[in-house]
């Protein structure tokens, strides 16, 4: 990652009211830049074809990256909105909250010779992105790994996921308020 990134994201990330704010980050443009050009830099050599993002924030993150990296972006949606088409669907194992989430993802849009890198927020569980790398090997693909702003998984987690980065530790951001 970039030190540029890593600054952004810790001068401007905020605890509201025990909640992790990452919004307030995407506000300003030289930060959002600074994070887009930090969660891609380490692929940019990885011939990466594909980006996925899953709603609502990995849409804005896995779009910008997905620009930067000249590849295509494919949405996954949670259990409701639009998507038209064929799907592959897959159940997530209870993430930090403990919920389970239906994933979504167009069948079509990918296929055996793409190389795909998921774009996220944060990561705790990883049962979200397990879920996306079931969704991309479901569809012939290469799932490469994970980029993330803030990286608060588990080991055991960590060996499903291929290769992860991330801007931040989530130890790094200091104690909720």
């Amino acid at each position: 990652m970039t030190p540029e990134a890593r600054r952004a994201l810790l001068n401007r990330f905020r605890w509201v009211s025990g909640h992790a704010d990452v919004w307030r980050v995407f506000a300003d443009p030289d930060a959002l830049a600074a994070i887009v050009g930090g969660l891609v830099a380490p692929w940019r050599q990885r011939g990466v074809t594909h980006v996925v993002g899953i709603e609502a924030r990995g849409f804005l993150l896995g779009g910008a990256a997905a620009v930067q990296l000249g590849a295509g972006f494919v949405a996954v949606r949670k259990s409701e909105g639009l998507l038209p088409g064929d799907k592959v669907t897959v159940e997530t194992a209870t993430d930090y909250r403990g919920q389970q989430h239906t994933l979504r993802m167009q069948a079509a849009v990918l296929g055996p010779s793409d190389r795909v890198l998921l774009v996220d927020d944060w990561a705790e569980r990883g049962s979200q992105a397990r879920g996306v790398r079931q969704l991309v090997t479901e569809c012939g693909a290469t799932f490469l790994g994970v980029s993330l702003l803030v990286d608060q998984l588990a080991d055991d987690a960590r060996p499903e996921l291929g290769t992860i980065t991330a801007v931040v530790r989530a130890d790094e951001l200091g104690p909720d308020d």
